[in-house]
């Protein structure tokens, strides 16, 4: 709702949005006392830093705009960084060059004119779980058992969406088992309803990370992952702080054709390519229409992606663009379901989604789980 005001008269005033001045949607207020849409402030100042001088302050009264807690998180992670690699007399290594520069630019965003305390608040923007180092290092490890139990300990906080202390840069939980190819623990934490799109602290996303130059550089952009995150909806952005980070579509194509992938450039070129996509319009095979399916490959010869039908028998089949329509997953249709059970994860494929909602609300019956077929555990 829009803030409301009472002038000198007692009449309730609605408060517009000094910049789209229409009434204030999700109204943020500065410190200076001007109030805008938080959606219309992001534009005008990226949440994660731009250049231009003037985005710095106010459109209304050219007061500073404080910076946003992402920015003021990774001006302390890169002084922790610095810090630490100082106290192991470490001052030449290319690692402490490449913080010192990371660190005068985090300085240079957030501005000279911060007051060090002061950060912009956003709506709904509450700070995310810090999960106890122990876990970071039992995600490192694969170790589902210790990381679930420690979910399943902490339902009232969104523990799926848990990130690392500030010395570890603040990583979310999904961005640690990416980066170590776990995709099992990717499974279950995105079935958890942990955010694809969840960024770190310098503004990068998950998949941006797993395809930034970095990581091809040091053989961890695994095209699993990729198809992971991609049928789970992750959404390419251009903003983050590190541009070597940055999860624009064209600049991961470009990092995968510089490190000899053309397999990812193809995948990542394609509209639709894998995404999990639902059938329709498909007169030639009506039983088909709505039923799921992963766009594994796009043929641009016969402009037709080759799918796998999300059913127990995974058919492959030739489909044009005109007959799929994206159809992200989600905790709740996200077309099959990992059971982590005695120590292994098995996957449970089902012929529709409502064979799926039947078997999920017998497993969390208080009775116990549903037994585990010879077939699923193979």
């Amino acid at each position: 709702m829009a803030e409301t005001l009472h002038d000198d008269t007692g009449v309730v005033t609605e408060q517009t949005c000094g910049i789209c001045l229409e009434e204030s949607k999700d109204p943020l207020n500065l410190p200076c006392g001007h109030l805008f849409c938080d959606g219309c402030l992001d534009e005008w100042r990226s949440r994660y830093g731009v250049k231009q001088e003037m985005r710095r302050k106010c459109p209304t009264c050219r007061a500073t705009i404080p910076p946003s807690k992402e920015m003021v998180a990774a001006l302390k992670s890169y002084r922790a960084a610095k810090q630490e690699l100082e106290d192991n007399n470490d001052r030449t290594s290319q690692q402490y060059h490449n913080t010192c520069r990371a660190l005068e630019q985090a300085e240079e965003r957030v501005g000279q004119d911060w007051d060090g305390v002061t950060v912009l608040q956003y709506k709904n923007d509450n700070p995310p779980l810090v999960m106890p180092e122990y876990i970071f290092y039992a995600m490192r490890k694969g170790d589902i058992e210790s990381v679930l139990k420690w979910i399943y300990d902490n339902r009232t906080e969104d523990s799926a969406n848990a990130v690392t202390g500030t010395e570890m840069k603040g990583m979310p939980a999904v961005f640690v088992a990416a980066g170590c190819n776990h995709l099992t623990l990717m499974s279950l934490l995105l079935q958890l309803g942990a955010n694809v799109d969840v960024r770190d602290n310098q503004g990068c996303t998950v998949i941006g990370h797993i395809l930034s130059d970095a990581a091809f550089a040091h053989g961890k952009s695994s095209p699993t992952v990729v198809r992971l995150l991609l049928s789970w909806g992750a959404s390419f952005f251009a903003d983050g702080l590190d541009s070597g980070c940055s999860g624009d579509r064209d600049n991961c194509i470009s990092q995968a054709r510089k490190y000899g992938r053309p397999d990812l450039a193809n995948l990542l070129g394609s509209e639709l390519g894998g995404r999990r996509c639902e059938i329709v319009n498909l007169p030639s095979r009506l039983n088909l229409n709505s039923k799921t399916c992963v766009a594994d490959e796009y043929l641009p010869h016969s402009n037709q992606y080759k799918v796998t039908l999300e059913t127990k028998s995974k058919d492959v089949l030739l489909i044009r663009p005109d007959n799929l329509m994206r159809r992200d997953r989600t905790p709740q249709d996200c077309g099959y379901y990992i059971e982590f059970k005695n120590g292994r994860a098995i996957r449970h494929d089902f012929e529709s989604s409502e064979d799926r909602q039947v078997f999920v609300a017998a497993l969390n019956k208080d009775q116990g789980q549903p037994a585990v077929t010879e077939e699923a555990e193979a």
